[in-house]
């Protein structure tokens, strides 16, 4: 693609970059194919394609963003499928981040959606506000049905019937290793999941310590930043990023660190693009190094010697599009799964986002539940009896809309190697 950027403008690195992917692109519109928004809208402005002509002329032009490009922009999922299908290379991720920062800087957006914007970046984040948020939401869920905005509608449907009570494994600590010590390895505990699923983080830490990793909960870590970072709130996302690689980096030049864990896909892409994020500041070394430990659950275990097990459930495996498109992490999780002993299924389309992507299905509650409906349907298709996934959001999208018990992958490991029967299967021994 030809741009017109001036010499001044491609001095500012963001556009310097910005124009390089832009460059990069054909114009073939094989993104098309695999873009979700694109198949449920049938507009070429919500595909990849489109996009990308509104952001070029966006940032070439040098202007505000307007109520248009907004509307557009707004309705990407960040689901990177475009990335995986594109034959150019075209690092659209970072594109249209650079986008959403243009849009948080110079568009004015309505007060109902600065506020509800305002509300998500300051309480899902962090633990205990989100607690207190999800127990205040309970008390109104009754007259959910009379409020006006769809997007209240879809975050009170998302509250829980129950909360799990805060795990003590989520604070500061560590965690030996179990017989010999392999691997020295931090787990991102994430923010979200540590209100909505404790399990997870719990199910994570005893699997790494059965496989020899001493585990550690490193001190004044917290949200890797994603949630605010894909609303183009810059300075809060890299605030959150900052403190990470702080606390990381402390623990790097202390004992050392083999990996930092990540056992939500979506917090992953984003702690794996932490390099690309600080470049030319000051903690930029700090922040490749962790970008350069940060994996996938699922990478660390498949390096591991993981015992063969007996699990014998039918497992359907959703995967998140933030690991198979954002890390490109596509056969780990599957391949652990069978050497665990369950038999494995996949859902027809299984490159399509199930429509939570972050804060996306409450912001775009209508194209978001198309989206789930769809995954949920090709999912039952397969009649599992469990369906697994690597990513909390997904997790809670696909299952506030099936029967069938949704757990994340790490919890049937554990199970298949002497840990726990997983909660939500609703199981007992045999």
């Amino acid at each position: 693609m030809q741009t017109n950027f001036s010499q001044e403008q491609l001095d500012d690195p963001g556009i310097a970059r910005a124009n390089e992917i832009l460059r990069a692109c054909v114009h073939c519109g094989f993104c098309t194919a695999t873009c979700p928004t694109y198949q449920v809208l049938g507009d070429e402005l919500d595909s990849p394609r489109g996009r990308i002509y509104l952001i070029k002329d966006m940032l070439e032009n040098d202007r505000p963003a307007d109520e248009k490009t907004v509307k557009h922009i707004d309705r990407c999922l960040s689901c990177l499928a475009c990335m995986t299908t594109c034959p150019s290379g075209v690092h659209y991720m970072h594109l249209v981040d650079h986008a959403r920062a243009h849009i948080e800087k110079t568009y004015k957006r309505p007060f109902t959606d600065r506020a509800l914007r305002w509300v998500l970046a300051h309480v899902l984040p962090y633990p205990a506000r989100f607690r207190l948020a999800m127990r205040l939401a309970k008390i109104g869920k009754p007259v959910a049905a009379l409020l006006p905005d769809a997007r209240i509608k879809a975050m009170m449907a998302m509250v829980p019937e129950t909360l799990p009570k805060p795990s003590p494994n989520d604070a500061p600590q560590v965690f030996p290793a179990q017989g010999a010590r392999k691997m020295r390895v931090a787990l991102l505990t994430g923010c979200a999941q540590r209100a909505l699923d404790t399990d997870i983080n719990d199910a994570t830490i005893r699997l790494l310590r059965r496989l020899g990793c001493e585990v550690v909960i490193a001190r004044g870590m917290g949200c890797c930043g994603a949630l605010t970072h894909h609303m183009g709130r810059e300075q809060d996302s890299h605030a959150m990023a900052a403190r990470n690689i702080r606390a990381w980096g402390a623990e790097i030049a202390g004992e050392g660190l083999d990996a930092i864990v990540i056992n939500t896909s979506g917090c992953g892409t984003t702690v794996k693009d932490y390099g690309h994020m600080f470049a030319g500041d000051p903690l930029a070394d700090q922040a490749q190094a962790v970008a350069d430990r940060a994996m996938d659950v699922s990478e660390l275990l498949a390096r591991l010697d993981l015992p063969a097990g007996a699990g014998g459930l039918r497992v359907a495996y959703h995967a998140a599009c933030s690991l198979q498109h954002g890390q490109q992490v596509k056969t780990a999780p599957k391949d652990l799964l069978k050497r665990a002993g369950f038999e494995v299924v996949e859902p027809a389309d299984s490159h399509l986002c199930c429509g939570s992507a972050g804060t996306y299905n409450l912001l775009q509650p209508e194209i978001s539940a198309k989206l789930k409906d769809r995954k949920i349907r090709t999912l039952e298709a397969r009649a599992p009896e469990v369906i697994a996934t690597g990513n909390i959001g997904c997790l809670m999208q696909i299952g506030s809309g099936t029967e069938v018990p949704v757990v994340h992958t790490v919890q049937l490991l554990d199970w298949a190697t002497g840990g726990p029967w997983p909660r939500a299967l609703e199981l007992t021994p045999t």
